[in-house]
């Protein structure tokens, strides 16, 4: 498979810097493990499945230093050996990227109102998302004291600030990480260690879920409707504020939001209403 234009690109805004990354196997989280690989970065990165293996070449093609670590990020245990083996590996971690989602339970149509919410649904997508971003982010701490400063960088959603529907647990643990932000930036900001969101729009991962969507022309339109640019996000998009928050260009920057989402949020969904002068 030919590298996409956005895996090309070369540089050094990250040298010396080591990064982990959740939910690295696809979608956006592998675009930014590539990408932050090409900027200098050692980088590893969790996932369940075997396509992590593929990142991993992908990360060696670009000419990154990276490996892929078998990591359910429900699971505590699992991040704190993942750290591990990833610092042991590579050196003390100085980046963290909270982006695995427990992404089967979200899309299972459990995820659908409060009133119909199983709770072991709420449990699932709560560990995967809210727990394991405490969870990774409670480990790599240490070592970024050791490196004396750290960037960890939170992907949120844009249903964290403007609701979507049927989505009550997963936006409820967005909105969460948006506060557990603040939170660190505030606990760790004095050691150098910032902690930032992405509030993520509509990206085109090109999945079959999301490729489905845009074949269904009313679909397509809703979405080209809602943003205010030409065209749909895609995952560099988020990976390149990724590595502007990761690297030395954002030391002034904590406890923020940065939203990458086409101007989805700046407006409301509504008719546009033409108002004659005078009126």
């Amino acid at each position: 498979m030919d590298l996409l234009e956005s895996e090309k690109v070369k540089g050094n805004r990250l040298a010396g810097k080591v990064a982990f990354i959740t939910g690295g196997t696809r979608g956006i989280g592998r675009v930014i493990a590539i990408m932050m690989a090409q900027q200098g970065a050692k980088v590893a990165f969790t996932g369940r499945s075997d396509a992590g293996y593929e990142v991993e070449e992908r990360l060696r093609e670009v000419g990154g230093t990276g490996m892929f670590i078998r990591a359910n990020n429900k699971s505590e245990a699992d991040l704190a050996a993942a750290v591990k083996q990833a610092a042991d590996a590579l050196g003390p971690i100085s980046i963290l990227v909270n982006n695995a989602i427990a992404s089967d339970d979200v899309g299972s149509g459990g995820d659908s109102q409060v009133d119909k919410l199983e709770t072991s649904v709420l449990d699932e997508i709560m560990h995967g998302a809210l727990y394991g971003t405490i969870w990774a982010s409670k480990h790599i701490i240490p070592y970024m004291r050791q490196v004396g400063c750290g960037s960890i960088i939170n992907i949120s959603a844009s249903s964290s600030v403007g609701a979507i529907p049927e989505r009550p647990s997963y936006a409820a643990s967005k909105g969460a990480i948006n506060s557990l932000t603040r939170q660190m930036a505030f606990a760790y900001g004095k050691e150098n260690i910032r902690t930032n969101t992405i509030i993520v729009g509509f990206i085109n991962t090109r999945s079959a879920n999301f490729e489905r969507m845009l074949g269904t022309p009313h679909i397509k339109e809703a979405f080209e409707k809602l943003v205010l640019v030409p065209q749909l996000g895609e995952p560099a998009d988020i990976a390149n504020g990724a590595i502007y928050l990761a690297s030395n260009e954002s030391k002034y920057v904590t406890g923020s939001q940065i939203f990458i989402e086409g101007g989805a949020l700046c407006h409301q969904a509504q008719p546009i209403l033409i108002m004659n002068k005078g009126d």
